[in-house]
């Protein structure tokens, strides 16, 4: 390459940047659907105090943008003597995003369970955890699971918004790499194709799922059917 212009090792850093956007996906994605499990479960509670508060919850941060959740958790954290590095901060304001997403996900998937499923369980003579565990959550997984894939494109990609806080993922290393050479439309096309290669396989993953899903709906037969 000439002098001053993209060489190797500003592709080894923007491939750098990539695998800590991964990085950061994945603790997104761990933190918060564990969390966001909490929330569909709270969503669903026969305690009215219990959904109320979860539904506070969704609607505040599904209400904020999520820029400005990562400022709260950077600058606003500072400001109450927690000095946080990027990476936590980031990924502090990303589980709280995520979850509360996940959590109305995950409640539309289980309250989608047929109310049948959930009267034979009564039936059964099941407590309500039984119940969850044993009948609702394991169907509730397999209709979950395309929309879930979906998301995570949408996390992979509301990850570049952590570049404001200092941290480097691939949009920020190539803020970097711009700024020592001036290319902007080489790098950010570049980035764009980073990009791409994360996510479309996520899409087709997804769009996979949700056609199998659909195709062991048509295959099973109803009962007037039977």
């Amino acid at each position: 390459m000439i002098d001053g212009g993209l060489n190797i090792h500003h592709l080894q850093f923007l491939l750098v940047g990539a695998l800590w956007t991964i990085c950061l996906s994945v603790i997104a994605f761990v933190g918060g659907g564990l969390a966001g499990g909490v929330i569909a479960l709270a969503r669903i509670s026969p305690v009215k105090a219990v959904r109320w508060l979860a539904i506070g919850w969704i609607q505040l941060i599904q209400g904020t943008p999520l820029l400005v959740v990562l400022f709260v958790c950077y600058f606003g954290l500072s400001i109450l003597g927690l000095e946080l590095p990027g990476l936590v901060a980031a990924s502090i304001a990303m589980i709280v995003y995520v979850s509360a997403y996940m959590g109305e996900i995950w409640r539309g998937c289980i309250e989608s369970v047929p109310r049948t499923q959930w009267e034979a369980a009564e039936c059964l003579a099941l407590s309500r955890t039984q119940r969850m565990r044993l009948v609702v959550l394991p169907q509730a997984i397999r209709i979950a699971t395309p929309p879930t894939v979906g998301f995570m494109v949408q996390i992979v990609k509301n990850t570049s918004l952590a570049s404001i806080v200092g941290f480097v993922e691939l949009v920020r290393a190539g803020q970097l790499i711009n700024n020592s050479i001036f290319q902007p439309f080489l790098v950010y096309v570049l980035i764009a194709v980073l990009y791409f290669a994360m996510c479309y396989p996520l899409s087709r993953w997804s769009r996979r799922l949700e056609q199998r899903l659909n195709f062991g709906s048509r295959a099973t037969p109803s009962a007037n059917e039977a």
